[in-house]
């Protein structure tokens, strides 16, 4: 009895941090957004997939949400130093992760293979599938003219407003990955993270077989909003919804789950949009969806698992 979770960034692995505290993790399957994967410092880096990873391990900077606890910065400082653009701060032991990836990639080993490597190696009982294992990097248009690789936008330049478009066309042509369509297929539920809808939930839901698989399923398929009293917990999710033209709203995400999901989690800053949200065709569950701890965070993935279980 798997529960399957659609996953990227920071607030999907406190989610996941939570969930595993009130399931076995062994009936966890985290389908990774790998639309933010980016070649620096001459390594293949997966975002998402380390945050989660990390986080699942016990290992993460809590403070920061990302990269690992406690680690030095010799190897980004010394380059810079040599002249190099040091905008993306990779830890020395997150590169060392970032490494083996890239060493296994190169002698053939598949993006999935080597990402269970990687959660076995760190004591992560969950199963962790990238989202594909073709690119699938994710740009964002600006205003003035700029298309950026979504770590550009972010981590380089700071998220600026101006953003008019986000083009998902590379997950588009993508495959799904090994084992990605199964898990959805036999899942007990599916859970939509309180990640970022248009980048992080958005890639994934754009791989052709996706969206099929989970309108069939007669899994309850729940989602859970990341827009807390009309804003991003965290990150620039309010940015990215103005620029596809979505409203900055519970319901505003809701809009983008109603032909997938059945159920919405949304938070009690939110309440006013619970009717709207069950206009959409969802039903709504209103709790409190602040993850400021572990034990917040099991909280509500127990009000979502209890949700799913009405939907049945």
């Amino acid at each position: 009895m798997t529960w399957v979770a659609l996953a990227g960034g920071v607030g999907a692995a406190r989610f996941l941090r939570g969930l595993v505290a009130v399931v076995p993790p062994e009936d966890v399957v985290a389908v990774v957004n790998t639309g933010d994967d980016r070649e620096f410092y001459g390594v293949h880096v997966s975002p998402d997939l380390d945050i989660v990873t990390y986080t699942l391990a016990g290992q993460v900077d809590l403070q920061k949400g990302y990269g690992l606890a406690g680690d030095s910065f010799a190897l980004v400082d010394a380059l810079a130093r040599f002249g190099h653009p040091t905008w993306f701060r990779l830890g020395d032991r997150d590169f060392a992760t970032c490494l083996h990836r890239t060493l296994r990639l190169r002698a053939g080993a598949g993006l999935a293979a080597v990402t269970d490597e990687i959660r076995r190696a760190l004591g992560v009982a969950s199963r962790l599938l990238p989202m594909s294992e073709d690119p699938c990097p994710t740009y964002v248009g600006l205003r003035d003219g700029r298309r950026l690789h979504f770590e550009e936008y972010l981590a380089r330049d700071g998220a600026p407003d101006e953003v008019v478009d986000v083009d998902l066309g590379a997950a588009a042509r993508a495959r799904p990955g090994p084992g990605v369509l199964d898990a959805i297929a036999g899942a007990e539920g599916v859970i939509l993270c309180p990640s970022n809808p248009v980048v992080s939930i958005g890639p994934i839901l754009a791989l052709p077989g996706v969206r099929d698989a989970l309108r069939r399923s007669a899994a309850p398929v729940v989602a859970i909003s990341p827009i807390v009293g009309g804003a991003p917990v965290k990150g620039p999710a309010d940015r990215l919804l103005r620029g596809i033209g979505a409203e900055v709203s519970a319901r505003g995400v809701a809009a983008l789950y109603r032909d997938v999901a059945r159920g919405f989690v949304l938070d009690e800053r939110d309440l006013e949009d619970e009717e709207d949200v069950a206009a959409l065709g969802l039903v709504p569950s209103v709790v409190d969806t602040l993850m400021t701890d572990a034990a917040r965070a099991a909280r509500l993935a127990e009000a979502t698992l209890e949700l799913a279980r009405r939907l049945r």
